[in-house]
C-alpha cells in the first residue's frame, strides 16, 4: 500500500505533525534515506525548506508527495517514523493504515422475525492478519428524558478508544465542571435543570461529539397536578457546542533580534539560540519572521522602520528581543551592541515608543518578547515620554524577568538557551490565548529549582478577547495588502541562486547558499567535476568585501562546526559524500554594495608535485535582508525635545522601500535590485542620530559604575529535557 492512497485528510493531519524543527520532516528525510531511491537532493531539500515562504506552504506535506512519487510504502513510511520516535504520528497512522487496508465484502441485513424464530446477521470482511469481529446494537448515546423535580436524572454514554477515552459534559453548550466520567447524574433536579445536554468524547489523537439529549423538567403544584416544563425547541444539532468566537488576523509578522557580541559590554551566549528556536516555531504558525543577530544603534531603528511597514489593520505583530536591557520609570530599553559604557536611553530603543508606532497601524494584536534584564540604569535620569497610548486592549506584554531584577543564561558545551526561551518554546505553539499560554511558561519557571526566586517571568496585558498566536491567517479583505507584505518579507529572505564555475583546467565548482538566520549566510563550495590527471583539489573563497564580519580562522572549513555554524544542520547542505568547504558570513545587513568575492581553486596534476591556483571573481547580487540597506538612517518627522530617542524621530513612511524594487512578485531570483532610497534625499543633520552614525563610547566616573558587583557569569544551552536538572547550581548562571 503506497503513501499516495492516503486520504486528504490524512496527509494534511500528517503533515502539521511533520512541520516542526525536532521531530519533523528534516529527521523523516534523513531516516527514509536507508533507501537509495529515496534518498533526497541538495535540490529536494531545499525545496521543502522555502514552502515556509508560501502563506500555506508545508515542508512536511512537499516531502510526502516526494515520496508518494517515488511509491513509497505505508510500511516503510511507518517503520520510518518509528525509526525517529515520532509516536503520534505513528499511533495516528497506524489505525489508519490498517482501516485503508480492511474492506468490508458482506454487510448486515435488514431482516423481520417473529417472536422466538432465530435471527442471522452477517458480516464478512477481509484485512490483515488477526482481523476481529465487533457487533453493536442500537447506539448507546445519551438519551432524551421526561422528569419531574426532586428526580434523579441520569445520562450515559459510552466509547472504545486507544488511548482510553475521556469524557466531557455540556448543558446548553455550557461545560459541566467535575463531570469526567461515562455517566452524568444529578440528583434531585429543578427546572435550571432542563435544557439539551452533549458528551465530548475524546483522547490524545482524535474526539467526538454524542447526539444531543433533550431534558425536560415536570413541575409539580401543589394540588398534586403536573405541569410540563416551557416549550423548549430543540436546537438544531451542530458538529459541536457553540464555542467561545474565534479570532483572526489579517497577517501575522515577527522581528526577531538577538544581541550578543557587545563592543562595550558582556557578551552573550543565549540570544543565537533564542531566536533561531523562536524563528522556527513561529514560522509553523504562518508568521513572516525576520531574524537578526548583533545589530547597532542605527541598525536596530531602521530594522524596527521596516518592521512597522509590515503591520496593517487587524495584523498580529510580535517584536522580540534577547540581549542587554533596562528598565527605567516604566519603560524599557533594548541595548544595541555599540552602546557605550555609561549609555543613556539617547544610546538605546524605548520599546513603548514603539509600541505607540504600532497601535498607529490598528494593529490586531501587540507582542512583546523581552528578555533581558530590568535593573535600573543609574546613568539615565531623563524620563522618556512616550506617545500616549490608546485604548484597544490589545497589547501583551512578557518580561524574561521582574522589574529590578535579571536575566539568566544557563551554562552548556554547545548552543546556550536562556531560561526564558526554555520554557517559552515547549508552550508557545499551544492554541491557547496568549496570556493563558504565557501564565503556564510563568508557572513551569516557578517549578524550575535554580531560578527560584531570582527570575520570575512577569506578564503584562490588557488583552480583552481570545486572541492566539495559532489565529488563523484572513486576509481576503486586504488582499492586496496581505500581497505587499509578502512581498517584502520574502524578498528580505532570498538567497543567491547556486552557481556552477567552469576553470580552465576542466574542474567545474559549485558555490551553494544555506539561511542560518535573516542577516547570516552560510557559503559552500564542492568540487563537481574534475579531470582524472588531477589528483587533489579544493575551492576556497577570499576577498571579501569589509562591510561583512568573516571570521577568516574559521572561513573553509570542511565542516560547519569549525565554520561557527552551531544551529545549521546537514540536510541544508551537501550529502557528507561530497566533501564540501564552509564559510560563514555575518552582519549582511551592513552589506553597502553586491556581494562579491573571489574563489581561488588549488590542485594538483599527478605528474606534478607543485600546486597550481586558479582565480575567478563573483558576484552574487545583495543576499537576504542586505537589499533592505539597514545601515542608512531612515527619513526624521519632527523631533520631539521630550524624547531623545525611539522612533518619534522616523517618519515613517505608509509606502514599503520596496516600491522601487524592479522586479515582479512571482520573482524571487537573486536579480532583485532594491535600492531603498524613499525619502532619503535629506538633510542628516536634521536627525537626532545625526552626530553618530555609530554611538561613541563615554566613560564617567560614577561611582555607582565603579562599586557595582560583578555580574554573574554563565551562558550556554539549557535542554529542555534537564531544566530541572538538580545538577544544576546557581553558579552555572549568566546574567
Amino acid at each position: 500500500m503506497s503513501i499516495d492512497t492516503l486520504s486528504e485528510e490524512v496527509l494534511n493531519r500528517l503533515s502539521l505533525m511533520l512541520d516542526n524543527a525536532t521531530c519533523g520532516w528534516r529527521q523523516l528525510a534523513s531516516a527514509v534515506s536507508e533507501v537509495p531511491k529515496f534518498r533526497c537532493s541538495e535540490i529536494d531539500l531545499t525545496n521543502c525548506s522555502l514552502q515556509v515562504l508560501k502563506p500555506e506552504g508545508s515542508s512536511g506535506r512537499t516531502l510526502l508527495a516526494w515520496l508518494a512519487d517515488r511509491s513509497c510504502s505505508l510500511d516503510f513510511l511507518l517503520h520510518c517514523l518509528r525509526k525517529m520516535d515520532h509516536q503520534e504520528a505513528v499511533q495516528y497512522l497506524t489505525p489508519t493504515a490498517v482501516a485503508e487496508t480492511i474492506q468490508i465484502q458482506v454487510q448486515p441485513q435488514a431482516q423481520q422475525a417473529t417472536v422466538g424464530s432465530r435471527v442471522v446477521l452477517t458480516c464478512r470482511a477481509i484485512g490483515p492478519p488477526g482481523l476481529n469481529y465487533q457487533w453493536f446494537r442500537g447506539n448507546e448515546e445519551p438519551q432524551s428524558q421526561a422528569i419531574s423535580e426532586g428526580d434523579t436524572l441520569l445520562l450515559e454514554c459510552k466509547a472504545e478508544a486507544n488511548p482510553p477515552a475521556q469524557y466531557e459534559w455540556y448543558h446548553d453548550t455550557v461545560i459541566i465542571s467535575q463531570q469526567k466520567t461515562h455517566s452524568l447524574k444529578i440528583p434531585c433536579v429543578t427546572t435550571a435543570h432542563r435544557g439539551q445536554y452533549r458528551c465530548k468524547v475524546f483522547n490524545l489523537y482524535h474526539k467526538c461529539w454524542s447526539d444531543t439529549a433533550t431534558v425536560t423538567i415536570d413541575v409539580q403544584m401543589p394540588d398534586g397536578q403536573k405541569v410540563d416544563s416551557l416549550n423548549i425547541r430543540p436546537q438544531e444539532v451542530t458538529d459541536q457546542p457553540l464555542l467561545a468566537k474565534r479570532f483572526y488576523a489579517t497577517d501575522k509578522v515577527a522581528l526577531l533580534i538577538g544581541n550578543m557580541n557587545y563592543l562595550y559590554h558582556t557578551q552573550l551566549c543565549a540570544p543565537i539560540a533564542d531566536v533561531h528556536e523562536l524563528t522556527n516555531l513561529l514560522r509553523q504558525m504562518d508568521f513572516k519572521v525576520v531574524s537578526l543577530l548583533d545589530l547597532n544603534w542605527q541598525e536596530m531603528h531602521s530594522a524596527v522602520t521596516e518592521f512597522l511597514l509590515l503591520l496593517d489593520k487587524g495584523v498580529y505583530g510580535l517584536l522580540y528581543f534577547a540581549g542587554h536591557g533596562y528598565e527605567n520609570y516604566g519603560n524599557s530599553f533594548m541595548v544595541p551592541i555599540d552602546a557605550p559604557a555609561s549609555y543613556t536611553s539617547e544610546h538605546c530603543l524605548c520599546v513603548q515608543n514603539i509600541l505607540t508606532r504600532m497601535q498607529q497601524k490598528e494593529t490586531g494584536l501587540n507582542i512583546f518578547l523581552l528578555d533581558m534584564c530590568r535593573k535600573r540604569n543609574p546613568n539615565d535620569d531623563i524620563i522618556v515620554q512616550p506617545g500616549q497610548l490608546k485604548v484597544t486592549a490589545n497589547i501583551v506584554f512578557g518580561y524574561a524577568t521582574c522589574v529590578d531584577a535579571e536575566a539568566y543564561e544557563v551554562k552548556r558545551e554547545d548552543v546556550s538557551n536562556g531560561i526564558f526561551i526554555s520554557f517559552l518554546k515547549r508552550r508557545v505553539c499551544e492554541d491557547e490565548k496568549v496570556t493563558v499560554m504565557l501564565d503556564r511558561v510563568a508557572e513551569d519557571m516557578g517549578r524550575c529549582e535554580i531560578t527560584r526566586g531570582r527570575q520570575a517571568l512577569e506578564l503584562r496585558s490588557n488583552l480583552s478577547e481570545r486572541r492566539a498566536l495559532t489565529d488563523q491567517i484572513q486576509a481576503s479583505e486586504c488582499s492586496a495588502s496581505y500581497s505587499a507584505r509578502n512581498l517584502q518579507w520574502a524578498v528580505a529572505h532570498v538567497l543567491p541562486k547556486s552557481h556552477y564555475i567552469k576553470f580552465d583546467c576542466g574542474v567545474t565548482v559549485q558555490l551553494g547558499f544555506a539561511a542560518e538566520f535573516s542577516n547570516i549566510m552560510v557559503i559552500y563550495t564542492r568540487i563537481l567535476e574534475k579531470p582524472k590527471e588531477i589528483i587533489s583539489c579544493s575551492a576556497q573563497l577570499t576577498d571579501f568585501p569589509e562591510d561583512v564580519d568573516i571570521d577568516l580562522k574559521k572561513s573553509n572549513q570542511e565542516t560547519l562546526l569549525e565554520a561557527g555554524s552551531l544551529l545549521l544542520i546537514k540536510e541544508n547542505l551537501p550529502s557528507p559524500e561530497d566533501p564540501s568547504l564552509y564559510t560563514r558570513i555575518r552582519s549582511l545587513q551592513r552589506l553597502r554594495r553586491e556581494l562579491s568575492f573571489t574563489v581561488c581553486l588549488h590542485y594538483t596534476y599527478s605528474s606534478m608535485d607543485e600546486e597550481i591556483q586558479e582565480r575567478q571573481p563573483v558576484t552574487v547580487g545583495k543576499p537576504l535582508v542586505s537589499k533592505l540597506n539597514l545601515h542608512e538612517p531612515r527619513p526624521p518627522r519632527a523631533w520631539s525635545g521630550s524624547s531623545s530617542l525611539g522612533l518619534d524621530s522616523f517618519n515613517v513612511p505608509e509606502c514599503s522601500s520596496f516600491a522601487e524594487c524592479s522586479t515582479s512578485v512571482g520573482s524571487l531570483s537573486n536579480t532583485w535590485s532594491c535600492d531603498v532610497k524613499i525619502g532619503r534625499d535629506f538633510s542628516t543633520t536634521d536627525s537626532p542620530s545625526s552626530s553618530r552614525s555609530v554611538n561613541i563610547p563615554e566613560e564617567t566616573d560614577s561611582p555607582e559604575l565603579i562599586n557595582a558587583p560583578k555580574p554573574l557569569v554563565v551562558s550556554k544551552s539549557l535542554p529542555l529535557s534537564r531544566v530541572n536538572d538538580s545538577n544544576y547550581k546557581f553558579s552555572d548562571l549568566y546574567n
